[in-house]
């Protein structure tokens, strides 16, 4: 536009470079004075690249500020979910972790299933059902955290088997929220697991050990690793077969 309407003292006429520059020095607000608008229309041109600059510094500083001072979680869920007996009591463990240094203050854990119903009259109905944690907030995650569901008659998973879960298409999402304690900001993560990573008959690897000489250990490469277990005789399912699954674990 400046170089279309001309009005800038001491530019040369017709160059693009000096005209440039001169909108450069307007929207940086530099104003070495050698060039300025030296007449109404320069002059209101000036004026609206002024406050066009203004608008745009302030955006580009509040969309970088936003984007750099935002807490991002880093929460780590196992592989796999896993369904074995627990004090006799089937019951489904999700184990969860926090990879940064920092701390989750307040962390609150909620999970629901989501499967496929068929409806009388035709159709198909995606229904989310709550999955119930015998506790679903810690005070602090910093490591490693396991959630635990039991399987009871008011549970969702109560006398499915993986053949009915896989023919019902289920999937459990987990949801974690919480602060970040050096930005006091809140941060969330969210993970859902299909059919085949539900391990039935099978726990996770205890990644808390103690050695020898008394001191805790805290092996975080065992994060992921399953083992089977022994189902006791009365493990509520329909098509329970001891075993099948023990090809799946390391």
């Amino acid at each position: 536009m400046y170089l279309l309407t001309g009005g800038i003292a001491n530019a040369r006429p017709g160059s693009f470079t000096d005209a440039f520059s001169f909108s450069v020095q307007t929207m940086g607000t530099i104003g070495y004075g050698y060039m300025y608008p030296s007449t109404t229309l320069a002059n209101v041109l000036v004026t609206c690249e002024a406050i066009t600059s203004i608008t745009l510094t302030a955006l580009a500083t509040g969309l970088v500020f936003a984007k750099f001072s935002r807490a991002s979680a880093r929460v780590l869920f196992t592989e796999h979910v896993t369904i074995s007996p627990m004090n006799g009591v089937p019951t489904l463990r999700l184990r969860l972790g926090n990879q940064r240094g920092n701390q989750i203050v307040d962390a609150k854990v909620r999970m629901q299933m989501m499967r496929t119903e068929k409806l009388q009259e035709g159709g198909v109905f995606y229904r989310m059902l709550d999955v119930t944690l015998v506790r679903d907030r810690v005070l602090s995650l910093s490591r490693s955290w396991t959630a635990l569901h039991v399987i009871d008659k008011d549970s969702p998973l109560f006398g499915q088997s993986p053949e009915s879960m896989a023919a019902m298409e289920a999937e459990i999402h987990v949801l974690l929220v919480g602060l970040d304690d050096t930005t006091l900001q809140p941060m969330h993560a969210l993970h859902r697991y299909f059919t085949h990573q539900i391990l039935w008959g099978s726990t996770h690897v205890d990644i808390l050990t103690e050695a020898e000489d008394g001191v805790m250990e805290l092996n975080l490469s065992r994060f992921h690793h399953h083992k089977p277990s022994d189902p006791t005789p009365d493990f509520p399912y329909s098509g329970w077969q001891p075993g099948r699954e023990k090809k799946t674990a390391p």
